[in-house]
């Protein structure tokens, strides 16, 4: 997936065995190196690929090309600036009309801040909290350790996109590409986040039948 450089889901994927080997109990000095060893490959492969260098410099200051690589930022800014509290109303945001560019997809969150405001993003955090904590408690009372690392794997996976997502719209990540998981359009995202709640669920039936 690096070589292909897609670096988000790369860190992505890299994180949740980071946060699995933590919880299996791999030593620290282990998980330190392999952190070390990972930022120095990113370290090079950010520096292989102009483009990578390129979003990094946008995401520390998009207003040094506004019209430009930092306009996608800008757009998005603008959609959380208009959106104050309690939003412009539902369907009268005005970024989606082509002002701000994905905005179906991975900047989705922009759109419901201006139309919802900030008291909209708090809401769809906190699902992504109740997520979160269901999860691990699946995990935590699964049946058997198989069961309790797949859990809380996928339940990793479905909120560390909601997370990096999140992060990139309100320009605290640099730019990654991944979409907002149960919101953003695109079948194939919707169709695996299914797959993993559908094996969550089934987790959970299996441990309430022991």
């Amino acid at each position: 997936i690096m070589f292909e450089t897609d670096l988000g889901t790369s860190i992505a994927l890299a994180s949740i065995v980071l946060i699995l080997n933590f919880v299996a109990g791999v030593k620290k000095r282990y998980l330190a190196g392999l952190i070390a060893g990972a930022g120095v490959f990113i370290y090079i492969v950010i520096h292989k690929f102009s483009y990578m260098m390129t979003r990094i410099v946008i995401f520390l200051d998009p207003w040094k090309d506004p019209e430009g690589k930092g306009f996608q930022m800008v757009q998005s800014f603008l959609a959380f600036g208009s959106g104050g509290i309690k939003g412009v109303g539902l369907g009268e945001g005005k970024q989606k009309l082509f002002y701000l560019p994905e905005a179906h997809t991975d900047f989705i969150l922009s759109v419901i801040g201006e139309e919802l405001g900030f008291l909209g993003i708090v809401g769809v955090m906190a699902l992504y909290a109740v997520f979160l904590y269901c999860g691990v408690r699946v995990a935590m009372k699964a049946r058997d350790r198989h069961g309790m690392y797949l859990a809380l794997g996928l339940t990793i996976m479905v909120v560390l996109q909601a997370v990096f997502n999140s992060g990139v719209v309100m320009g605290l990540l640099p730019p990654k590409g991944l979409p907002l998981p149960f919101i953003s359009y695109g079948g194939t995202s919707l169709l695996v986040n299914m797959i993993a709640v559908g094996i969550i669920l089934n987790i959970y039936i299996r441990e309430n039948e022991a």
